[in-house]
Parts: structure tokens; sequence; C-alpha cells
């Protein structure tokens, strides 16, 4: 009997040990959370020629504060948001996501921003088995090399499926275009173009030239010039921000007026006035969206845009009718859903496995219809879009939600 004191002083400790880090009454965690936090990480850009795309992890981060400040977080855990600038170079998302997850010790990376940066990481994220959550691209690798990549996941409509949207209006609008597509010259551009190539079919033809540019290029006006002189009258911008706004202008001096298909990720509203106040005409433009545009006077009165202002009002640096800072705030919504379905089993593999095979939200920040969910056999989160056009200094919705899954 005298045996058994060390032995029950043992077991004494080992469930004091337990207790402490989250091991009692069910709870199960990981490396990033303790009783009183969850901590994230994200690498993006917020300097850079991608630097227009940095205020989206500052209004993630706002609606973390907002859930800290009014709900106590989640589960009673508050969520910490670590926030590096990557440039939009991998070599620097490549270092920086280690310091994250060895240094830092975060549970899961949430909102990586850029294809070749997140890219870049996956493999290494996969191998660590940390979650690369929600990632702000929508490359369509990200969700159909789910089986490869089982620790990854994006969030937003793929690009190829977005571009397959173009296809059908040109082909139903304009069946006589002669296109030109302006690209950048990387997986990114490459995944928009062959999205369009895919979706004209046997109408690929209509693509009279194609013209890419590399990131670090100073603008696009020797690409433009070669499309406008191809006899374009259709032209396609796979672009980011910077270039679109550039792009726009250029447009306008060479005394251009083609039809104008720009893509989701470059198209806020406050983006296009800002293209407008550099020169712009902005005639004929053709997008899609998904998420309400906070500078739309329709959504005044919706909750969720009331929700959007509240939440925002935590970030001073937000601009309040930037699209990106809404899409922000919605991806966070989702991430604070995930993390609330987990309730005590806050493991990576169990987050992981709800946010891929088991989503089912309607997020209030998104247009109405569009539904946010995955299964066990379709790991794309949002494939439906609508049409816009833009006119009188605003986008217009037109038509019904489009469901374009890429297969």
């Amino acid at each position: 009997m005298a045996r058994r004191g060390p032995k029950i002083a043992a077991l004494a400790v080992c469930l004091v040990v337990l207790a402490a880090c989250g091991g009692s009454s069910g709870t199960q965690t990981d490396p990033g959370v303790t009783s009183t936090s969850i901590k994230l990480g994200v690498t993006i850009a917020k300097s850079g020629p991608a630097a227009a795309y940095g205020t989206i992890a500052d209004a993630s981060l706002a609606y973390f504060t907002y859930l800290n400040n009014t709900q106590g977080g989640i589960n009673g855990r508050k969520i910490e948001y670590k926030i590096f600038d990557d440039g939009y170079n991998p070599a620097q998302t490549v270092p920086l996501t280690h310091q994250l997850v060895e240094q830092e010790t975060v549970f899961a990376m949430f909102g990586g921003l850029g294809t070749q940066p997140q890219t870049a990481v996956r493999d290494y994220l996969n191998s660590k088995k940390v979650p690369q959550l929600f990632v702000a691209t929508g490359a369509t690798t990200f969700m159909a090399d789910f089986s490869a990549h089982p620790y990854t996941i994006g969030w937003q409509p793929p690009y190829q499926g977005e571009s397959r949207i173009y296809a059908k209006d040109v082909i139903a609008n304009h069946p006589n275009a002669k296109i030109g597509v302006l690209y950048q010259n990387d997986d990114y551009g490459q995944d928009y173009l062959k999205g369009l190539t895919d979706g004209l079919g046997a109408s690929a033809s209509m693509i009279k030239d194609k013209e890419s540019y590399d990131v670090t290029a100073a603008d696009t006006l020797s690409q433009l010039s070669k499309l406008k002189a191809s006899g374009a009258d259709t032209v396609f911008l796979f672009t980011t921000p910077g270039f679109t706004i550039k792009s726009l202008v250029i447009i306008t001096k060479l005394g251009w007026e083609p039809t104008i298909y720009l893509n989701s990720v470059s198209n806020p509203a406050v983006y296009m006035g800002l293209a407008a106040s550099n020169g712009a005409a902005l005639k004929n433009v053709t997008s899609v969206g998904y998420i309400k545009d906070p500078t739309d006077p329709q959504w005044a009165n919706d909750d969720g845009m009331k929700l959007y202002k509240t939440v925002i009002a935590n970030c001073s640096s937000c601009n309040v009718n930037n699209g990106f800072n809404i899409y922000g705030v919605a991806t966070a919504y989702t991430m604070a859903d995930v993390l609330k379905q987990a309730g005590s089993n806050l493991t990576r593999a169990n987050v992981m496995s709800i946010a891929a095979s088991n989503l089912s939200e309607t997020n209030p920040f998104l247009l109405p219809g569009v539904a946010v969910k995955t299964t066990s056999s379709d790991h794309y989160p949002i494939t439906q879009e609508k049409v816009i056009t833009w006119s009188s200094s605003a986008w217009h919705l037109q038509g019904d939600l489009i469901d374009e899954p890429v297969s």
C-alpha cells in the first residue's frame, strides 16, 4: 500500500496538467489554443504591387475584435489575429509563415492572400497539419486539389468558374466579339484565362490576342496597345487592382472603347472611382459579384450591411465603402462560424473537417441566396455569382444568381 502514494501523486499532477491544457471535461485542443484564446495568423500584401488587398486582413481583425468585445470571443476564448506583410512576394511568404507556425504558434492560418504566395506554403502547412483556411484567392487548385492538400481550402468562387460566366455572357450578348485578353503572368492570371478558354469552347477562336504582364511592370501600355492593334473590340482584364486602375485609364487614353470584362477581385466601386478620377471613361464594363456592395443604396437598411458598418467601426484605417473590407468581414464570419461549431473539440483536424466538409452557412454579408457550404465530396464553399454592369458611377446587379462550379 505504501508504494501507491507516488503513483497517486503522479496521477494528480497529470490531471492538473491536462486541466491546464484544456484536456479535462472532454475538451480537446491543439497548439495555438488556450483556455482564454485562439491564435490565428495571416500573410497578406500590405505593401508591394497588390497592397490594395492589405485592408482585407484589417477588416477581418475588426470582426474578431467585435466578437471579442461583444461576445467575449468564441465559446469563452478571444481571437488573436497576427497579421504579417509579405508584399505579395512568395519569397517573403515562406519565412513569415514559418515564423507564425513555429514561433508565434498559431492554431491555424486564415485568409492568406495570393495564388503564388499561398501555393508556396501549402505543402509546408499540410506537412505540419496546420489548417490553411479560406485563402484569399479563387485559384481553382485550392478547392480542386483538396485530396492532395487536406489542410487547405479556399472560400470565394473559383476563378475558372467566374471566367465561364463571362464566356456565357459574351456568347449570349456579343456573339461576334473579337476578344483580347490581358492577364497577369502567373497562376492567378492563367487560371482566369483557362476558365475563359474552356467556357468559350468551340467559340474560343473569338480570342484574337492574349497579352501577359509581370507584377513588377510599371504599367500595361504595351500590352493594351497590342490588343487594340489586333482589332479586339472586347477586352478581358484579369488583373489586380493597381493594374486594373492603370489599364482602364490607358484604354481611354488610347481612344479605344471596347466592351470590358473585369474580374471580381479588382472591381470594388472605390477602385472604379479611382480609375474614373484618373481619366478612365468606364464604358461598357461587366463583372460579377457575390458580396453586398457597401456603396449600393439598396442595402442601406439591410441587417447584414448594418452589422458590417458596426464591425468596420473597429478599424480606423478601413474605408467603409471599400468592397475588400466587407469581403474581409465576410470571411472572418465564416472562420468564426467554424470555430463555434468546433465547440470544445478545438483540434486542427476537427476544424479542418468542419471547414472542408460540413459548412452550411447563410452569411449576412453575401448577396441573398448565396450559400456557403461544403460536403465530403464538394470542397468549393461558394460557387454562385451575379453578373453586374457599371453605369452612372455604380455597379448594377443583372439577372439571377448563376451557379458555376468547376468540375
